[in-house]
């Protein structure tokens, strides 16, 4: 069986989801029913709640009983007519019916719900007086003042009531406790009880996160208590599978009397079935501690003074808990482990000695079930040390599934970061704080979660590595923490410039705790990191402030940790700083969020790409929509749109150009039906990080300190030269491959006409499955690796995901062919739909007087114009070729939310001087449709059907005319009609 293998991944998830369904009945109402004395004795020094309440608290268990108290054994069942309870516990001496008979007449109300009762000696209870039923009462505990018993009652109860079904359903193992005397199982069973869960919170200490803790601690070991041989064999008999430990007296009833031999013959019998199992056998008689060595189990005197650290003992030592101590067979301490890291570490340096004689007894499974990591325990329960030929191939399979099992259990979970635990091979998303995640990083964590529930879209693509890069969340206290200790708040509610916003939070100091938690993560890490924005607000669905906060890329490799550590707070400070900037509190103002109460969370997640000579990038970066907005036929809309671009993404999600194609029809592009079409519209310029050669001081600001190289100076690396083509002037001809004459193209014919890669097959699953999971159209950001000599496997990686505004179209919309006549602009590539009747201003540029290399100064120009319309509230119609917010000012206006925040209708012209492609694919054109803005597309060629009439717009009056700019207003609002059906429109002057 050497070669066996173990599904641990999907065993795993299996496991973590099953502990959901745990514990599924809980005590949560407890009906007290004691007389007035009984009642003071037990409650001397607080109320039985507080009691319970305190024992809970002070073990970190959540959901403590409540109590509910009456004197009286009638009122009592009054109650359970009236409400519902989870146990009744009783005293002896009641006013009106005696215990017994009142257990008899709660079981004729309600037959499985438990009776406890519980006295101050075992005198006239124990053993039942021989005229009383003792039927309807299901356990007999001795109070002596102990607070600890309550828990445990409580906790045995819950044990009795969830055996079955928890252990069908998560393995969860059992621990049999064989004792017939109330006086001292009620005196064991707290023992037993906090030891169990104290040693099952030491375990929890790395659990991953707060909801781990909690899901794992209902997997703890349930405790069964029997009181008889005959009880003891029947649970054995039933739950023998599950069985971790035999707890039992040496003398116990068989056959109704008590038999000294009975405790000694049952441990026999079990080991007799279960040769490695940790039994111990409890007596008050010392000299049945030979009679133990013979089973062989472990002996415990009850009598003796050390009886609390002798248990404590054989639950480190016997059951598993505490750390994992190497032995060799003569008992000699060679090494040890206190969590599954370090245990994996361990096996692979420990003698075969020591290996041999751990794997032959069981203690891996025996002591990764203490820590209920139950599948894999018992899996490894199910091999044999004697299947597999030699050491290192046993050392290799421990090994192997230790480490998927430390990688699986973090799939899907943001984990808390703890310096002691983190493991950077492992551990994929971790949070320092306990604030929000912010919205990016809310919508990293729901994919993590999304394809860690949909495992087909991995076993689809063997050949692709499909990974979400390894990511750290600073939660919204730290920037709380760093506004607050600075008394940075003024600059969210007053105006003030960018720079000097950017200062104010450069010289501020970063929190104490926040600095020593980033020392400790970068100690460990030394790849390149992105340092990214997650607003509160930020990918929200309909106000997704998507690109309006930085984001910076540092290299993480300066041999130096205190430079590393240096330019990741700097990167930190001004993603804060970002918070307060003029564009996104413009976006806020015109979504009526106030910016002062915006709060940021940070991503620091490592960069995807590869070493090329002093850069690095990945191969093919993107973006990818669920939506098409301009779908040319035979796409539809709902077949999804991808824009892809060499390097890192700046190029893609600022407007630059990069290459269009729905994944569905990868093979049509028409923005490269032609070579002339080919050379104007492909990449020429892509984004990458300087990894060597950077000043130690990082600047930080021109490109966000990556540097822009172009393609011509990068043939000679792995991606441009596998996805480019050749351009070959003689022949005006572009030919597939990169050729030693001619000049390089970036066409990706290898992904998009060979299959190179897989890429639109696995973004459509994407999209697909992210439209499934948010319940609307979404957007996501990629990032790919091609398969090399040096890195065999393609890679694939999944950056972020925000829901998309793409609403069906409520309101039918009819323009006639009178409208059509009427207008002064048409257009077959409109967004949106509905009437528009609140316009009357209209801002243009003049096409007389558009210049390429002026179009920065047109930006400015429009501010100015769009701050005067602001402070009237009039919002506008804005016109110009090109693309809107294209960081590229070549293929349009540069302008940024705060030059255009009044703007309520965009036309976009595409003409001989600019003919770049629609906006879609970038932040600025995803938060424009996120606003409902109305987005006009109008190609000026003839054809088309599109018009906008510049005679009649250069007749109007203007309110006021800059260099490039022009203000127009008219006495009536324009109609605007969107038919968004057929994507229409016609846009009328009413006089």
């Amino acid at each position: 069986m050497a070669s066996k293998k173990l599904n641990v991944s999907s065993e795993i998830y299996t496991r973590f989801q099953a502990f959901y369904e745990l514990m599924g009945i809980k005590i949560r109402e407890i009906l007290l029913v004691s007389s007035r004395y009984d009642a003071f004795i037990m409650e001397e020094d607080g109320s039985l709640a507080s009691r319970i309440i305190n024992e809970y608290s002070g073990l970190n268990l959540s959901q403590p009983p409540r109590v509910t108290r009456t004197p009286s054994a009638y009122a009592a069942l009054e109650y359970l007519n009236e409400k519902k309870f989870d146990m009744v516990i009783t005293t002896p001496h009641l006013d009106d019916m005696d215990a017994f008979s009142l257990g008899l007449e709660i079981k004729k109300l309600k037959q499985d719900l438990p009776v406890i009762l519980l006295a101050h000696s075992t005198r006239g209870v124990y053993p039942p007086p021989e005229n009383k039923d003792s039927s309807g009462i299901d356990e007999i505990f001795i109070w002596s003042g102990n607070s600890d018993l309550l828990l445990a009652l409580v906790k045995n109860a819950e044990d009795r009531l969830n055996v079955d079904y928890d252990t069908r359903r998560a393995n969860v193992r059992v621990l049999i406790l064989v004792e017939d005397s109330p006086v001292y199982y009620s005196s064991f069973l707290p023992l037993i009880y906090k030891e169990i869960v104290r040693q099952t919170q030491a375990v929890l200490e790395v659990g991953l996160n707060e909801e781990h803790r909690l899901l794992t601690m209902r997997a703890r070991p349930k405790i069964l208590l029997a009181m008889t041989y005959e009880e003891a064999m029947a649970i054995f008999d039933k739950f023998r599978p599950f069985v971790f430990g035999v707890i039992s007296d040496a003398r116990i009833p068989r056959n109704n009397k008590l038999d000294n031999e009975a405790g000694f013959d049952l441990l026999s019998e079990i080991r007799a079935e279960i040769s490695d199992l940790p039994l111990l056998m409890m007596s008050s008689e010392p000299k049945n501690s030979q009679r133990a060595a013979k089973i062989p189990a472990v002996f415990l005197d009850k009598n003796s003074t050390n009886l609390l650290a002798e248990l404590h003992d054989f639950f480190i030592n016997h059951l598993g808990f505490g750390d994992f101590v190497f032995r060799l067979p003569d008992g000699r301490e060679v090494a040890r482990a206190s969590n599954l890291r370090e245990l994996e570490e361990k096996v692979a340096i420990i003698p075969e000695d020591s290996l041999w004689y751990h794997a032959r007894h069981n203690h891996f499974s025996r002591w990764l079930t203490a820590r209920s990591e139950v599948a894999l325990a018992s899996s490894f329960r199910e091999v044999d040390a004697s299947d597999f030929t030699s050491a290192e191939e046993a050392r290799g399979f421990i090994i192997s599934n230790l480490r998927a099992l430390r990688k699986w259990r973090q799939k899907g979970v943001v984990a808390e970061f703890k310096a002691f635990s983190f493991d950077p091979d492992t551990s994929d998303f971790v949070k320092i704080g306990q604030g929000s995640l912010g919205g990016k990083a809310r919508g990293l964590a729901f994919m993590t979660a999304l394809l860690q529930e949909n495992p087909r879209i991995h076993e689809s693509y063997p050949e692709v590595s499909i990974e979400i890069p390894k990511t750290l969340v600073i939660c919204t206290d730290g920037f709380e923490s760093f506004v607050s200790q600075n008394r940075l708040e003024d600059f969210g509610k007053e105006d003030f410039t960018d720079d000097v916003i950017m200062e104010a939070f450069l010289e501020a100091e970063m929190p104490e705790w926040l600095v020593r938690e980033l020392e400790a993560y970068l100690a460990q890490i030394k790849y390149p990191l992105s340092v990214r924005s997650s607003s509160l607000l930020e990918d929200a669905q309909f106000q997704p402030y998507a690109g309006l906060y930085n984001t910076f890329m540092i290299p993480n490799n300066h041999p130096d940790l205190s430079v590393r550590l240096q330019h990741l707070i700097k990167a930190i400070k001004l993603v804060y700083a970002s918070t307060y900037f003029e564009g996104p509190k413009a976006f806020s103002r015109s979504i009526l969020n106030q910016p002062h109460l915006e709060a940021m969370a940070v991503v620091v997640q490592q960069l995807a790409g590869e070493e090329y000579g002093d850069f690095f990038y990945p191969a093919i970066s993107g973006v990818a929509q669920s939506h098409n907005f301009y779908p040319v036929s035979p796409m539809k809309p709902e077949d999804g749109i991808c824009l892809i671009a060499v390097g890192l993404g700046k190029t893609v999600v600022e407007g630059e150009r990069a290459l269009r194609f729905s994944p569905k029809y990868s093979h049509i592009l028409p923005q490269f039906s032609t070579v002339d079409d080919i050379l104007a519209n492909a990449q020429r310029s892509f984004y990458a990080l300087r990894i060597r050669n950077y000043p130690a001081n990082l600047k930080f600001r021109e490109y966000y300190n990556l540097d822009k190289r172009e393609v011509d100076e990068a043939k000679t690396e792995y991606p441009v030269r596998t996805l480019a083509s050749t351009y070959i002037p003689e022949e005006h001809r572009i030919r597939d491959g990169l050729l030693p004459q001619g000049y390089p193209v970036l066409t990706f014919a290898p992904i998009l006409k060979y299959s190179l890669f897989p890429l639109p097959k696995i973004l459509a699953d994407f999209l697909d499955l992210g439209r499934r999971g948010m319940g609307c159209p979404v957007e996501m950001e990629f990032s790919a690796n091609i398969g090399s000599d040096k890195q065999k496997k393609n890679s694939f990686y999944f950056l972020q995901i925000r829901p998309m505004v793409a609403e069906g179209q409520q309101l039918e919309v009819d323009i006639t062919q009178q409208d059509l006549e009427k207008a002064f602009c048409r257009s077959s590539q409109a967004l949106g739909n509905g009437k528009n009747e609140e316009i009357a201003d209209i801002v243009y540029i003049k096409p007389q007087d558009f210049r390429p290399e002026f179009t920065v100064q047109m930006a400015e120009e429009i501010g100015q114009i769009n701050a005067a319309l602001l402070r009237e509230n009039r919002p506008y119609l804005l016109a110009g070729p090109g693309r809107w917010g294209s960081a590229d000012r070549w293929l349009g206006i540069p302008v940024t939310w705060k030059n255009i925040s009044g703007v309520r209708a965009m036309i976009e012209l595409r003409n001989e001087k600019i003919k770049a492609d629609p906006s879609q694919g970038s932040h600025f054109f995803q938060n424009i449709t996120a606003l409902g803005i109305q987005y006009i597309t109008v190609t000026e060629d003839a054809g088309t059907g599109d018009h906008f009439d510049w005679e009649w717009i250069s007749s109007v009056p203007s309110v006021k005319e800059l260099s490039f700019v022009r203000h127009v207003r008219l006495r009536r609002p324009l109609t605007i009609k969107i038919d968004g059906r057929t994507s229409r429109c016609a846009i009328i002057a009413n006089g």
